[in-house]
């Protein structure tokens, strides 16, 4: 039994089942909801429900329905750009987290006529050391990928290429500014 398995055991059958379900269509937030609403009362934490759900990610593995991972080969991204309102005037890699991915990057296009920025991609590190394979080097891989793939956009565009921190998260960096 693993480490979360007593918790796990105390929770009804049919919130179990519930929470099986949200994993396998790899909804970890809803899982972790339920088990955490079910099991509060008898003292299960919000931060222990999603090592409970953790769990119940390594016990299924691949049987989970993972969500797509963003692409990032250049044909999707400038096809993706092609179809904003407005006119690209630079791409940029920004830095977010939260408490199921750790830290991430998001590709951005920002627009001018009008105005605005727009999710291209979104780069979880999972998704880039897939993307790495082999070639994966560095503390960040996501930072890796979003500058390779951000960087190339760039280039086909004709606009700057803007990353504030790719060395270290921080979503706090200065932005890109005309």
């Amino acid at each position: 039994m693993s480490e979360w398995g007593h918790w796990w055991e105390r929770l009804p059958t049919g919130v179990r089942t519930q929470i099986d379900g949200y994993v396998l269509q790899d909804h970890f937030m809803q899982a972790v909801r339920t088990a955490w609403e079910a099991g509060r009362a008898g003292g299960l934490g919000l931060a222990h429900a999603q090592f409970l759900v953790g769990d119940r990610y390594r016990h299924f593995g691949d049987r989970i329905a993972r969500t797509p991972d963003c692409p990032v080969d250049l044909e999707s991204l400038t096809a993706r750009a092609a179809g904003l309102p407005g006119r690209v005037v630079a791409v940029e890699a920004v830095w977010d987290g939260d408490t199921v991915h750790d830290w991430f990057v998001i590709l951005l296009a920002v627009t001018a006529d009008p105005p605005g920025e727009h999710s291209l991609a979104t780069v979880y590190r999972d998704a880039a050391l897939r993307s790495l394979g082999d070639t994966a080097t560095g503390p960040e891989p996501s930072a890796t990928v979003a500058t390779r793939a951000g960087t190339a956009l760039a280039t086909r565009l004709g606009v700057p290429f803007h990353f504030a921190s790719p060395d270290t998260p921080d979503d706090d960096a200065p932005r890109w500014q005309p």
